[in-house]
């Protein structure tokens, strides 16, 4: 018998004294937690990285399901980030502590010493995990700016941001919001931002909060410009009219009798929402929509020869079927009736031999379903003999089609409906304008693409439709309303376990369901407006 949630954890992670592995500057951390089961580690999630900080308070906390009755392994592992991929193993390691959930949620607070990974003493730094059960799903969503900050810089003004604690329950401070940095700026406006009411307050609207400002520095020296405290009352009276606080520096205020601050912080506007999780929405009636489109373009090469992408080795696999059973074998279990639409594209098509861009596996316009991924994976095999492999690489066919699907769910009151859109496909798309066009008005739907690149193709065209640099424009100059794109090439997994795909490319989708239903005020299907 599978073991239930009884609750959701929220883990906050700071560390002491690290080593440090940087010549000439400060490490530049980060913390990842894992978690066992069957003898595998999984990764749950990873903190911010830190730049030039031996003593990092990671502000993003990690949010895990506390299962009563299951004995959860954990491991925190710490590194130095060297370069911009996701994959750890290149990166210093600094040292991990494994332990379990149970644990930490009973002691609250725990602080241990970080091993090696052979169990030894690293010989520096300690890392201290705070637990808190996740009871309330309000937050505050604040607009902050500042005015006649002081000037710390000595050939330009400040780099100001602010970072949020909260007094906890041994009455120290813990972290929890760090906004953006705003550069050569004394009167910066920061981006509206939410902190959860019981990150920032345990859901005591009169317990303390401190917010402090700092002028920051590359080398990590940031310099205090000052602080102040206050509570979540005092901050919802913004909900009226902005409220002033007076930004002060300790050490000014003693040394200067006519002090009365280093500037202002002005809360703008303050707002108590319900902040619903990816979750709650799936759990309140939401389904996920799957869709695959698949690349039947000449360019993977004849299916017969042991050198196509679609050549099926004895075993009936080949990189197309392995991306898809592994990323479908995940999300098949969202869709309660488990029939998902499966096309190909750039292929010659029977009867008439004309080619298609979104041709159903089963050939079958009016009804192109398959029966869970097994159905797509069957269909795939019986439809690939029939089709003659073409071309171009036209991507914007199939995503419109898609997206005329996620148009019609905006009839829904509630959200009931999300699609995500699996592409595998080998090349560089034919299309870029269309695709980028389709991609930038699919970001305004309940909508994700995923595209999944086989082969050993140049795939610098799919990076950049992933939204991770930049917003993506249209060539109009249009932005996309929120990133929908996830893009991964399959050569950077044919080592990892089966699982380490799907996570990769899934990642991002419970944030951009969360987020789009949180544009459109739209609640899970079974529960009231708040």
């Amino acid at each position: 018998m599978a073991a239930s949630c009884v609750s959701k954890v929220e883990l906050t992670v700071s560390c002491k004294d690290l080593l440090d592995k940087d010549v000439g500057s400060k490490s530049d951390p980060l913390c990842v937690v894992l978690i066992e089961a069957g003898g595998t580690w999984s990764e749950v999630d990873r903190t911010e990285q830190i730049q030039n900080c031996q003593e990092p308070a990671f502000s993003k906390r990690l949010q895990i399901d506390y299962c009563f009755e299951q004995v959860q392994k954990l491991r925190f592992g710490v590194y130095d980030i060297d370069n911009k991929t996701y994959d750890l193993t290149d990166d210093d390691f600094l040292g991990q502590l494994e332990c379990n959930l149970a644990q930490v949620v009973s002691s609250k607070k725990m602080t241990r010493p970080l091993l090696l990974k052979n169990g030894k003493p690293a010989g520096k730094g300690q890392i201290t995990i705070v637990a808190d059960e996740i009871k309330d799903n309000r937050v505050l969503a604040l607009q902050v700016d500042a005015r006649n900050l002081d000037k710390k810089d000595m050939f330009g003004k400040s780099d100001p941001y602010l970072e949020f604690f909260k007094m906890a329950d041994d009455g120290t401070w813990q972290m929890v919001h760090r906004t953006e940095v705003i550069k050569n700026n004394l009167n910066p406006t920061w981006r509206p931002f939410s902190i959860p009411l019981q990150a920032l307050c345990n859901g005591d609207l009169e317990r303390d909060v401190r917010v402090v400002c700092y002028d920051y520095d590359s080398d990590g020296s940031h310099d205090l410009i000052g602080e102040f405290k206050t509570n979540v009352k005092n901050l919802q009276q913004a909900e009226k009219g902005q409220v002033e606080f007076a930004v002060i520096h300790p050490e000014k205020k003693k040394k200067k009798k006519n002090y009365k601050g280093s500037g202002l912080v002005i809360v703008k506007s303050c707002r108590t929402e319900v902040e619903y999780s990816f979750l709650d929405y799936i759990m309140g009636g939401c389904q996920i929509n799957f869709t695959v489109g698949i690349d039947f373009t000449g360019s993977n090469g004849d299916p017969r020869s042991p050198d196509s992408l679609h050549f099926l080795s004895p075993s009936g696999v080949n990189e197309y079927l392995t991306a898809l059973w592994s990323i479908g074998d995940v999300i098949q279990d969202y869709d309660s009736d488990k029939l998902f639409p499966a096309f190909g594209f750039g292929a010659q098509i029977p009867p008439n031999w004309q080619v298609s861009h979104e041709f159903p596996l089963n050939f079958n316009p009016a009804n192109p379903y398959c029966n869970g991924v097994q159905g797509i994976v069957d269909m795939y095999k019986v439809c690939l003999p029939q089709v003659r492999l073409y071309g171009p690489t036209n991507f914007s066919p199939i995503i419109n089609h898609v997206a005329r699907f996620a148009a019609a769910a905006l009839q829904q009151p509630a959200a009931t409906q999300y699609f995500v859109l699996l592409i595998v496909t080998d090349g560089v798309i034919s299309d870029m304008d269309e695709t980028r066009l389709a991609v930038v008005q699919a970001s305004r739907l309940p909508m994700s693409l995923i595209i999944v690149g086989v082969g050993s193709a140049d795939f610098s065209a799919m990076e950049f439709l992933d939204g991770d640099g930049g917003v993506l424009k249209a060539p109009s100059g249009e932005p996309a309303a929120r990133d929908i794109v996830q893009f991964v090439p399959f050569r950077d997994f044919r080592n990892a376990p089966k699982e380490a795909l799907a996570r990769s490319v899934l990642a991002e989708v419970p944030r951009q369901v969360t987020t789009y239903f949180k544009q459109r005020g739209l609640p899970p299907p079974n529960v009231a407006r708040p």
